[in-house]
């Protein structure tokens, strides 16, 4: 497993990730700033959070037309891995990568605290070191994480499998109380129609490292690492 993580201005997440591939996983890794328009050999792209150009317009909005990502467009395409994390999913839906587009959280206000998810499919590269049903403690940080779709594409999205993580009670019940964003059908992550694209709102690589007091997002970087 070779990986990238893409660097936006604005980006601020970027190290996290870095870190979590580079020192827990031991998997080489580099950075690819924006203005590249190729990328090095690799299996897996990062798109980290943060706020891409101010998040000016909308969030992703600008990132899109960055000249990497017809490079990450190229690399999804070829079949390989493609992971966006917060302002990461935002450019992803803004580029086509994954159905869909962010709204303004329901409450207008910017949310960053720890939320719990249930894993709803462990049948993706993302997710397979995981359990199915399991409910993971990982934190959000977002002003615009409130997903929607319109109904033939969340229809898409549950017959086909495509509904990774769903927010949901520390017991693992659905509910609008445990909603922290709206976001329809509660979706917190999906993945697109081959698989290998994923786009989730919460923050895996701050829950990765028993120093930040938080272990349960490892799991999905160990899916992503083939590591044990």
């Amino acid at each position: 497993m070779k990986a990238v993580v893409v660097v936006f201005p604005g980006s601020n997440c970027d190290t996290d990730c870095f870190n979590v591939l580079k020192d827990v996983l031991k998997v080489p890794v580099e950075f690819v700033w924006h203005k590249e328009g190729s990328l090095p050999d690799c299996d897996l792209v990062v798109l980290p959070g943060g706020f891409s150009y101010g998040d000016y317009l909308r969030t992703g909005a600008i990132a899109r037309f960055s000249p990497v990502m017809q490079a990450v467009k190229r690399h999804a395409d070829s079949g390989r891995l493609v992971f966006g994390i917060c302002n990461g999913f935002q450019i992803l839906l803004e580029a086509g990568l994954l159905p869909g587009a962010m709204l303004r959280n329901r409450s207008l206000q910017f949310i960053c605290k720890p939320v719990t998810l249930r894993v709803e499919t462990v049948k993706t590269v993302f997710t397979q070191k995981l359990k199915e049903g399991a409910v993971l403690e990982i934190p959000i940080a977002h002003g615009e994480g409130n997903y929607y779709c319109d109904e033939d594409t969340y229809q898409r999205l549950e017959d086909n499998d495509r509904v990774v993580f769903r927010y949901c009670s520390q017991e693992g019940a659905l509910g609008e109380e445990f909603n922290p964003n709206g976001s329809r059908g509660h979706i917190a992550g999906i993945v697109n129609e081959r698989r290998n694209v994923l786009g989730m709102m919460p923050h895996p690589e701050r829950a990765s490292e028993r120093v930040l007091s938080m272990t349960d997002g490892l799991g999905i970087w160990q899916s992503l690492a083939g590591v044990s």
